[in-house]
């Protein structure tokens, strides 16, 4: 969606299992890189559209909440709140999110470290450590995933078997895959899922979970790395959020460090700032997926979206 919030919270948040799937499908498709970060895109413009069309008769109030880290305890907290009954409400709060938020570093790391807590027992849940990195590292990076909770790939069995069936192979395989199966087609939000958490092959991701196997990892397209190797060479105890410098047998290695993806967007200037316009593969032209919305059937404990560990209470 670029930004959370706003009327996204009605006609997604509330819009059922199809809104739901459409709207990560579109976002997916669309590009993480162009829409990660910005509050106005062809995603958000449809949902605006909705809001002029269907709500203009309601007297519909927002409150909007940008929270960030402490910058000397760490602890989050509130930094802006926002009232409002129109889009400049969310438009002062996305400009306010950007610089709480997003870290606009001055070089692409060529490695970057994230660790994820005892929140994250998924890739479901887990790959934000891509997603919110991917506009940073540099080509031919390699990103690094701390994760001792990891357990499973889906929310629920149904997406988790669809995860380890497909796995994270770029866009045009995910995409290719979809043609001819119907299960994907009636689960969108695990397709958008499986880009989302794909390298596209510009960079590699080398999982470190507490309770999957190295078959199971490398299974669905990530390199494996042990998770007891990997936190004694990057000691979480030490580390600081941001670049970072280690000595191993008279060797420096120089990292970004990530404790939480869930705080903020990185990225580089060069793929932030640059593109206005989408860049359409030109092998896609003429071609079209039909999409059976119609026949969806929420998977089992998922929220519609995989996204419940337990069913809501």
């Amino acid at each position: 969606m670029g930004m959370a919030n706003f009327n996204k919270n009605l006609f997604v948040g509330t819009g059922g299992l199809e809104s739901i799937n459409l709207s990560h499908f579109i976002g997916a498709v669309y590009g993480m890189e162009n829409l990660m970060g910005r509050g106005h895109n062809p995603l958000r413009s449809i949902l605006n559209h909705c809001s002029e069309k269907y709500l203009g008769q309601l007297d519909l109030w927002y409150i909007l909440t940008v929270m960030g880290a402490n910058e000397d305890t760490g602890q989050v907290e509130m930094k802006g709140l926002y009232i409002g009954n129109d889009v400049q409400c969310y438009d002062n709060a996305c400009d306010l999110s950007l610089k709480v938020n997003f870290n606009l570093l001055e070089r692409a790391p060529k490695k970057i470290v994230v660790y994820l807590n005892e929140e994250y027992h998924s890739t479901w849940l887990g790959n934000k450590s891509i997603y919110r990195t991917r506009m940073a590292i540099d080509d031919d990076g390699e990103l690094i995933v701390l994760a001792p909770w990891v357990e499973t790939f889906g929310e629920d069995g149904h997406i988790d078997e669809l995860i380890r069936k497909v796995g994270y192979i770029g866009t045009p395989q995910i995409m290719e895959a979809m043609k001819n199966d119907t299960d994907l087609k009636n689960n969108l939000s695990a397709v958008a899922h499986l880009i989302h958490g794909s390298s596209e092959g510009r960079f590699s991701i080398t999982y470190c979970p507490g309770q999957l196997s190295k078959t199971e990892v490398e299974g669905v397209g990530f390199k494996y790395a042990d998770l007891n190797t990997m936190q004694q060479r990057y000691n979480i105890d030490t580390l600081k959020d941001g670049w970072n410098t280690i000595v191993d047998d008279g060797v420096e290695e120089e990292f970004y460090y990530i404790s939480n993806p869930a705080l903020g967007l990185w990225a580089v200037p060069s793929r932030f700032e640059g593109e206005g316009s989408r860049q359409v593969d030109a092998s896609m032209n003429g071609t079209s997926t039909h999409i059976n919305t119609d026949t969806q059937v929420e998977a089992p404990m998922s929220g519609g979206v995989g996204g419940w560990k337990q069913p809501p209470r």
